[in-house]
């Protein structure tokens, strides 16, 4: 069963390249929601109150930060 991933991203957090390349690693594909670029990411990510990425979405699961083991967990 496919689940479906978005990340709010950055273009200047390390935190947000390793979700992302460890994703990538697990042939787990996603959506990049880059918070630098997106003006609308940007505002849709505060008005869920959050102010820092990364932000994992595993279809209905957030993840605040990169969290190897609750991404294998919520992935399974």
């Amino acid at each position: 069963m496919d689940k479906k991933v978005v990340i709010f991203t950055s273009d200047t957090c390390g935190y947000c390249h390793m979700a992302m390349d460890y994703l990538n690693e697990l042939n787990v594909s996603f959506e990049e929601r880059n918070v630098s670029k997106d003006t609308s990411a940007r505002k849709e990510l505060m008005s869920k109150g959050f102010m820092g990425v990364p932000v994992i979405y595993v279809d209905d699961e957030i993840i605040q930060g990169f969290d190897k083991n609750r991404l294998d967990e919520l992935l399974k």
